[in-house]
């Protein structure tokens, strides 16, 4: 079993907001191997007992997202791993991957053995998702195909070749309504279907929205789940209702709206969306090239601004963060005695763990009215290639 490196860092004193004396800064950092690898994804078990990090040498590790005590590895995929996921809770100990060698796989994260896989044949596979009426559909975005198999015998039940015409980036059944399925792709469009009949590219289309750049992540957020984020290759970020259709907010400059927001360096990137499972309230996250990130609420409704960072984790990080794991503030969560706020992961290799000082309230964590009161600047209009 390969040894993982472990060094503890002094908590950051830049992150005291001027009233609660709130701290917030880096617990320790974990180096996942001896090289060049990058961080790709962390996603957390359902019992947050386990995490586990994709990573470029197409590999997933396993770790414990309180002590960050490493477990062991999932090693099988022999080219670039695409998305992971924990199973549901009846099989809470599975771990499923997808892979550009065209496999989904999965793992039983106790033996770290691969118990099953099914195959695109020479599709890459970039992104996959269970649901269905029955819950037994597994839904994958293979090239520009959408397929559908029944995991429970493997067999591959629909292949959908006509909705889009370039690489399907994004599947997701939809949460608390599991007949509907949202896909997103590098065409620039977002598709709905209905699972619940026969499945073909005919009946199933119900909805066709069109972002018109390159789509990279989409995630549903709102008390009913009745709003879709979407983020951009461009780095721009749109609101939609999802069931209709209806764009609810543009901003074609978040890059610009976000830098103007704080006194660090520009944002260069948008690593994700933050939905906390509650309300209405969105985050966007977004980092810099030397590794700093941040966490800005998006205002979406009237004028769409995006406002003040009201978490900010510097110091981390030394490249380009992939991954971030915001940890859960529920009573009873293994994280809460530990008061940490989440883990990230970059393109340094590292796995950095973030500490706020005050246990019991560690779902928001503030920073220093200094740091986000930019002055007048004129920030470089010049795109990073997303490619």
């Amino acid at each position: 079993m390969e040894a993982e490196e472990s060094q503890s860092q002094p908590k950051s004193q830049s992150c005291d907001n001027v009233n609660s004396i709130k701290r917030f800064g880096l617990k320790n950092s974990i180096q996942t191997n001896f090289g060049d690898d990058y961080v790709f994804e962390i996603v957390p078990k359902n019992d947050w007992s386990l995490m586990a990090v994709s990573l470029s040498t197409n590999v997933v590790k396993l770790y414990s997202p309180v002590t960050g005590q490493y477990s062991g590895e999932c090693k099988g995929h022999s080219s670039t791993v695409n998305q992971i996921s924990f199973s549901g809770p009846s099989t809470p100990h599975v771990l499923h991957s997808c892979s550009s060698d065209g496999t989904i796989r999965a793992w039983d994260t106790r033996s770290f053995h691969e118990v099953w896989s099914v195959t695109a044949g020479s599709q890459e596979i970039f992104c996959f998702s269970f649901g269905g009426s029955t819950d037994y559909l597994l839904a994958a975005g293979c090239g520009s195909q959408i397929q559908f198999w029944d995991w429970r015998n493997k067999k591959q039940v629909a292949c959908l070749e006509e909705s889009h015409v370039e690489d399907v980036t994004q599947v997701h059944f939809v949460p608390n309504n599991q007949n509907k399925v949202v896909s997103a792709s590098v065409d620039g469009l977002i598709c709905t279907f209905d699972t619940g009949g026969d499945i073909n590219d005919d009946d199933l289309l119900e909805s066709v929205i069109n972002v018109g750049t390159s789509v990279g992540k989409v995630g549903f957020f709102g008390e009913t789940n009745k709003h879709l984020w979407c983020l951009t290759h461009i780095e721009t970020l749109s609101i939609w209702d999802w069931k209709d259709g209806q764009n609810v907010a543009s901003f074609e400059n978040a890059r610009s709206l976000a830098s103007d927001s704080w006194t660090l360096d520009d944002v260069d990137y948008f690593v994700d969306c933050h939905y906390p499972g509650e309300g209405e309230n969105l985050w966007v996250i977004g980092g810099t090239g030397a590794g700093t990130v941040g966490y800005f609420p998006v205002n979406y409704g009237g004028a769409a601004t995006i406002g003040p960072p009201e978490a900010v984790l510097v110091g981390g990080h030394t490249a380009v963060v992939r991954s971030v794991l915001p940890m859960p503030s529920v009573q009873g969560r293994p994280a809460q005695s530990h008061g940490i706020f989440g883990w990230t992961g970059g393109e340094d290799g590292r796995l950095c763990c973030w500490l706020s000082d005050d246990s019991s309230e560690i779902n928001r964590s503030w920073i220093s009215n200094a740091m986000v009161m930019r002055s007048p600047k004129t920030h470089k209009k010049n795109r990073h290639n997303p490619y």
